[in-house]
């Protein structure tokens, strides 16, 4: 994700880290059908809605645009700017919104007094673009530094790309600016666990919380990128989301795992607008679900508790964020993981894990923007 200066190239490929748009396979449903899934009771959200609905809580999701002209957005949602500046883009066209439509109500969902501002930093196509960025910037760096000015308290960012060797300094540099103003910032982990497993950014950043998905159960979603530095884990199977061209559909990807974790958060600032990003990602991984053994590189933490993050919300233990030394041995890593910098731990068999099978050096790419919905493995094009 390296940006050059005046231009960024993306290649955004149905190989790599994560899929663009992956809609379920269910078809549009009537909006009565828009309530809380099965993601509702998973999350125990019902207990948190008793507390709060998120007012006062600002969230900007960072993505294609939106559709503000939805039911389930119209009167809830600022639109702002475009920093993906490519021509013909705008509302209307084929690459614009439909992810960002869907995001933006996934949020609202979880938290439905909140403020969701928007601004457009990814389109919606698979295929290689060149983006125009301003001073070398990258559009999602630009994106990160107009939320902060917006005065957001929660980045939501379903998209994702890169590779471990190329780390994108103008995100490096606007997530820590972020954090320093006290905005919590989300993003997916990526849907390629199955499929090679490569790593992601922003997701891999550490200013950044890193969001898994779950299926029905809480287990494990097959797609969901596996890492170390996964954070938390969020439902991202089966999510009934708005379509841009209106009414709604089920999908599935880290994408709306991150809306939803992006919303939970919303909740917990809503009761404690004090939260720092820092205790806002103690809280999430405290009280979420953890899986067995404690944190893994699957889930996380676990999957996200609303109820039991906003109750813990009113009294957040206390982060010490000053700068220390590396505490852990040669041999491991640090906690929270406390695990091994050499040995994976096992995992589920069907995952094809980093650098298994086709995968090589030679196939490492760098990408950006690449939307982080599920794409189904029997259809090469763009399912809408």
């Amino acid at each position: 994700m390296r940006a050059q200066q005046g231009i960024r190239a993306g290649a955004l490929s149905a190989a790599v880290l994560c899929t663009t748009l992956t809609w379920g396979a269910a078809p549009a449903v009537a909006a009565e059908s828009t309530r809380l899934g099965w993601e509702a009771q998973a999350i125990s959200l019902p207990a948190a809605h008793k507390v709060t609905l998120g007012e006062g809580a600002t969230v900007a999701v960072l993505d294609s645009g939106v559709n503000a002209d939805h039911p389930a957005l119209k009167g809830r949602v600022q639109v702002g700017p475009s920093f993906y500046d490519e021509d013909g883009q705008g509302p209307g066209d084929k690459d614009y919104g439909h992810h960002g439509t869907a995001m933006a109500s996934d949020v609202l969902k979880i938290a439905p007094k909140a403020k969701v501002i928007t601004a457009r930093v990814i389109n919606d196509s698979k295929d290689e673009k060149l983006i125009r960025t301003k001073n070398g910037a990258s559009p999602l760096a630009l994106g990160i530094d107009w939320a902060v000015e917006q005065s957001a308290d929660v980045i939501s960012m379903s998209l994702g790309g890169g590779t471990f060797s190329d780390l994108e300094d103008s995100e490096t540099a606007a997530a820590a600016r972020a954090v320093q103003k006290g905005v919590t910032l989300l993003a997916g982990a990526g849907n390629s666990a199955d499929e090679g497993n490569e790593g992601n950014f922003p997701t891999g950043y550490a200013t950044v919380i890193s969001v898994a998905a779950t299926k029905p159960g809480g287990g494990h979603a097959e797609f969901s990128t596996v890492r170390t530095h996964n954070h938390i884990a969020a439902p991202g199977v089966d999510i009934v989301s708005a379509r841009y061209e209106g009414g709604y559909k089920s999908i599935q990807g880290t994408s709306p795992a991150t809306a939803i974790a992006a919303g939970v958060t919303a909740l917990m600032v809503s009761e404690n607008p004090d939260l720092t990003p820092a205790e806002v990602k103690k809280v999430l991984m405290q009280t979420a679900a953890h899986p067995a053994g404690g944190h893994d590189p699957l889930l996380g933490a676990g999957q996200v508790n609303a109820a039991a993050a906003v109750r813990a919300a009113k009294n957040p233990p206390k982060v010490d964020v000053s700068p220390k030394e590396y505490s852990g041995d040669k041999k491991t890593f640090g906690t929270p993981s406390g695990m091994s910098k050499v040995d994976h731990p096992e995992i589920e068999q069907e995952l094809v894990t980093i650098g298994g099978g086709a995968a090589g050096v030679g196939l490492l790419m760098v990408i950006g923007g690449v939307l982080l919905f599920r794409r189904k493995k029997q259809g090469a094009g763009v399912v809408r």
